[in-house]
């Protein structure tokens, strides 16, 4: 492997034969953030196991430590954190430097702003460019105080509050991070803190902050959505803690095993938790053959072996509605798609704009030069499938520094006529180190790069 003139790391797979083997993925990215925070508000010894060692995961890790919390790793994601207490946070004495994770810095904006703790978030070029606005809105009415650049961004200080003012807020679009966010502060605020959700979102906050002792109600809303009221100041009890397979990154080799004939593979321990599911019944409903194997719980959250096989796809009409279960996977749906027999339209995903890029107008402009036909929306994109042939390829796509985007045209190119290269491949490291031997490991090839 070679750099690019620019200090890239290229990255072009190619398959050698049909895909196959078992694997493990990362453990889930959002319940690894969410257990080091909550592990080091608990008073006491937690230790987690499958914890994902990823950039993202490993700032959160890197802003507890620097808060007070003493964090260890044991062995290969196995970690223990000595909590402070809700409330014993300490002040920071540099920046938070939050790399390219967005979870990591609107999930922390939620703890600090009910903590007398002044603290000054910083990250790359990508996480610079994405606003924080949504999460500053609802975390002001605590009375916290937020000064940001320019449109909502990064540099980022808070000015928390202590004892700050519970926050009842209806969330506009659905976000499980500002749910989180909201929450968190409520942790260490008295009162009741209220979220309402018109559409279910992912649940892992609740389940965990109900896991780590945390007060916390969970109603349903007429029409559909849920409540969430959470009673502060909380008192948090260390928990052993072991982290599912991530069903996110399991997405990207259950979609390599689809479309690249005769595979056939296991992806084992996937966290399959009903609002993370999404894309893996989306795919189903496309004719992909995923069978759940050996289902069972693991801390409380429903994780299942994935037997995947090769399989003819067709494009379906995505409901909007399905989109907060799977909105970080729409990348490597459009991967799909662009195989499948028929058009696929996806719509309601408007969210996706201001991700680590905006993944809407990355990927129509990166499946376009691959040659396949797809039609951009506002909020949206219809792709029209190959009918299952490979797609021309032949092209250097770019990363816009966003891990999904790598991975999914590293996908895509197990499927082409000719190579296709992914003009980055460093920021697979925030969430999926191990991606590029896991897939040569099942039968793929990383092609060496000229230079």
């Amino acid at each position: 492997m070679s750099a690019s003139p620019h200090g890239r790391f290229p990255l072009t797979l190619s398959p050698a034969t049909p895909l196959s083997g078992t694997v493990s993925v990362p453990g889930d990215k959002s319940i690894s953030h969410r257990a080091l925070m909550l592990a080091s508000l608990a008073v006491g010894e937690s230790r987690i196991t499958g914890l994902l060692e990823g950039e993202d995961v490993l700032a959160t890790a890197a802003a507890m430590r620097a808060m007070g919390a003493t964090i260890t790793r044991t062995g290969e994601g196995r970690w223990t954190v000595h909590g402070v207490g809700v409330g014993s946070l300490l002040q920071p004495e540099a920046h938070l430097d939050m790399g390219n994770s967005g979870t990591s810095t609107r999930l922390l904006m939620g703890l600090l702003s009910s903590h007398p703790i002044r603290a000054t978030f910083v990250g790359d070029a990508s996480l610079s460019r994405r606003p924080m606005g949504r999460v500053v809105e609802p975390l002001s009415l605590s009375g916290a105080m937020f000064d940001t650049a320019p449109g909502g961004r990064l540099p980022l200080t808070v000015n928390g509050l202590c004892p700050a003012l519970p926050i009842h807020w209806r969330l506009p679009v659905a976000s499980a991070q500002v749910k989180s966010a909201v929450l968190l502060a409520g942790l260490n605020t008295p009162g009741e803190t209220v979220v309402e959700e018109p559409e279910a979102t992912r649940d892992h906050s609740e389940r965990m902050l109900a896991g780590f002792g945390a007060r916390l109600v969970v109603e349903p809303m007429d029409g559909g959505g849920r409540i969430i009221r959470l009673t502060g100041p909380a008192s948090l009890s260390p928990q052993d803690i072991d982290v599912p397979g991530d069903p996110s990154s399991a997405a990207f080799p259950t979609v390599a095993a689809l479309i690249v004939p005769g595979s056939r593979i296991i992806v084992r321990g996937v966290g399959l938790n009903p609002t993370r599911d999404g894309v893996y019944r989306v795919l189903n409903s496309m004719g992909a053959s995923i069978v759940r194997r050996n289902e069972r719980l693991v801390g409380g959250e429903p994780v299942a072996d994935l037997l995947i096989s090769a399989s003819a796809l067709r494009g379906v009409e995505v409901p909007p509605a399905i989109a907060p279960s799977m909105i970080d996977e729409y990348p490597i749906l459009f991967v799909a798609a662009a195989l499948a027999h028929g058009r696929t339209v996806m719509r309601g995903i408007a969210e996706l704009r201001v991700k680590e890029s905006d993944r809407i107008s990355a990927m129509a402009t990166g499946l376009m030069a691959c040659g396949v036909h797809v039609e951009e929306l506002p909020d949206g994109l219809i792709v029209h499938g190959s009918g299952g042939d490979p797609v021309p390829g032949g092209v250097t796509v770019a990363a816009h520094l966003d891990h999904r985007i790598a991975m999914s045209f590293a996908i895509l190119s197990l499927a082409a006529r000719q190579p296709i290269s992914v003009d980055d491949r460093a920021p697979i490291s925030t969430s999926f180190p191990a991606f590029v031997p896991m897939m040569t490991g099942l039968g793929a090839i990383d092609l060496p790069q000229a230079g």
